[in-house]
């Protein structure tokens, strides 16, 4: 099965499109959407399903638009996965519906689920995950050392306006008690240099370090003796909670139900319900370092059933029970992730061969093989082939097929010369 990601953020185009991959489909990347590349993409592509997630560049107003319109022409099933309940719910979620039209609609909250539905919305409830092609474990790097480490932005305009979401109790309880007794945390994300009314007291500059981009979070996770989570609810997790366990960090977090829903405190990470309580954890857990690790071990085998590939597991299953898809076959071949944006692919037909794929597109056999990890001459039809990267600048066309007529030729003289004294 061919799905198509309407996506371009670093933190959706790596979760779950790996996630279905490893459960045996194609998954495509679109990367930045217009109107003018929408529909031809749809048409190249030709996926069994579209899927398009949280709240990123690819979900201005005009684009939503454009999405319905292609999609209702391509007659193709469209889900959204809301990743922003519920705290924006009703500013950002349902008005994307409403313009969106999606033909179901996963929410992180199971609480909203019987909203959804008494709006005439098919929903259901999928959590967050990780992936461990970007959060892994890795051996400590010395820039990101760390005793405590914060990986998140602040959000200090959102705490003004909101003072009494559970994002603000967290802060503290987490964060407040160490800045007021002088304990050091390294914060890597936006907009700490403005949270000290906040949290009692302003954070030295030292240890504020900006924006680190999403695929290099995993380091700070593997080299900081604690990590910090902040948790935005109480019945629900955040996506860093998954993320901190699965690259095998310390994971220091808010005592709530959601937390000991799916993990046991003491065990597999470490809660705290109060300021004095974070402050005693902290000192206890850095003069302990084989309680510490051995916590991390635990925590990092805990989160393994929460994988991105079971999420993936879970949406089919959903979507095939509530109509929305007939079948969920796996792709012919192999299980795949494919950037749209920066790979000219073809879709293999019906009596199709890698010779005259390499024919009809100007390509060697061998580069098809590589690009493709095709360890054999056999194909699929349906399955899609990547023929090159388009940012590689091509050879004019006459030299190309020189060059890929005399390659082809030596190859198969070597073929035969082994045949012949075999």
């Amino acid at each position: 099965m061919i799905v198509l990601f309407l996506e371009s953020h670093p933190m959706w185009i790596y979760g779950l499109p790996n996630g279905f991959k490893d459960a045996g489909h194609t998954a495509v990347i679109s990367g930045p959407i217009s109107s003018e590349i929408l529909t031809g993409m749809i048409d190249k592509v030709k996926p069994d399903l579209i899927v398009s997630t949280g709240w990123t560049e690819e979900h201005w107003e005009a684009k939503q638009i454009w999405i319905r319109e292609a999609v209702s022409k391509a007659k193709i099933p469209l889900v959204y996965w809301a990743t922003e309940d519920p705290l924006h719910t009703h500013n950002f979620t349902l008005p994307l519906i409403r313009r969106m039209k999606p033909d179901f609609v996963f929410t992180v909250s199971s609480s909203l689920c019987k909203m959804y539905e008494d709006l005439g919305i098919k929903a259901a409830h999928l959590d967050f995950g990780y992936h461990e092609s970007v959060h892994r474990r890795t051996l400590p790097l010395p820039e990101y050392r760390a005793n405590i480490a914060v990986v998140a932005n602040a959000y200090p305009d959102y705490i003004k306006e909101n003072p009494d979401v559970f994002r603000s109790s967290s802060l503290q309880t987490l964060i407040a008690p160490l800045i007021q007794n002088g304990i050091r945390v390294d914060f890597w994300g936006k907009n700490w240099e403005h949270m000290g009314k906040y949290l009692g007291r302003p954070i030295p500059r030292e240890w504020i370090h900006g924006y680190v981009d999403y695929r290099d979070a995993y380091k700070i996770y593997n080299s900081a003796k604690i990590i910090i989570g902040l948790q935005n609810c109480e019945d629900q997790l955040t996506q860093r909670t998954y993320e901190i366990l699965g690259s095998g960090g310390f994971l220091l977090t808010s005592d709530t139900p959601a937390v000991k829903e799916k993990f046991v405190p003491g065990r597999d990470l470490a809660v705290s319900s109060n300021p004095l309580e974070t402050v005693q954890r902290v000192e206890y857990f850095l003069k302990n370092p084989l309680k510490r690790k051995l916590i991390q071990n635990r925590g990092f085998k805990a989160v393994e059933d929460n994988s991105y590939h079971f999420r993936a597991l879970e949406m089919l299953k959903i979507i095939k029970a509530r109509g929305i898809l007939k079948e969920t076959p796996q792709s012919p071949g192999e299980g795949r992730w494919i950037s749209y944006e920066t790979c000219e692919i073809h879709h293999v037909q019906q009596h199709e061969t890698l010779w005259s794929i390499s024919k009809k597109n100007n390509v060697f056999i061998q580069q098809l093989k590589e690009l493709n990890q095709l360890s054999g001459n056999k194909i699929f039809p349906g399955q899609i082939l990547i023929l090159r990267n388009r940012k590689a600048a091509p050879f004019p066309r006459t030299m190309n097929v020189c060059l890929r007529f005399l390659y082809d030729l030596s190859m198969e003289w070597k073929r035969m010369k082994s045949a012949i004294f075999a």
